[in-house]
């Protein structure tokens, strides 16, 4: 995959917000002194929507559409945000 590709998809996952997983992995050694996991948690952590990485995306990728986003209501900036959201879901499952 482009570089290029790999950023953009990277600002906009950051610009729209994402869920990850945390692991945290605890281990003790066995009677043979090998490691052997004792505990593994697993937390579902979302990070919000970086206002940053919207300006970078707005900025490098799209000069004119910038301009259009400072005029948009509230309701307009919503649905543009729901077309976002779709946009990065199907580019994860690979649709597109």
């Amino acid at each position: 995959m482009d570089e290029e590709i790999k950023l953009k998809k990277a600002l906009l996952k950051k610009a729209l917000g994402y869920n990850a997983d945390e692991v945290v992995c605890e281990y003790v050694l066995d009677e043979d002194g090998q490691a052997k996991l004792s505990k593994k948690k697993v937390t579902r952590k979302h990070y919000a929507p970086d206002i940053s990485a919207v300006k970078v995306l707005l900025e490098q990728y799209h000069g004119d559409y910038a301009s259009e986003v400072l005029n948009m209501t509230d309701e307009e900036l919503e649905i543009e945000k729901k077309r976002l959201l779709n946009l990065l879901k199907e580019e994860d499952s690979g649709d597109n």
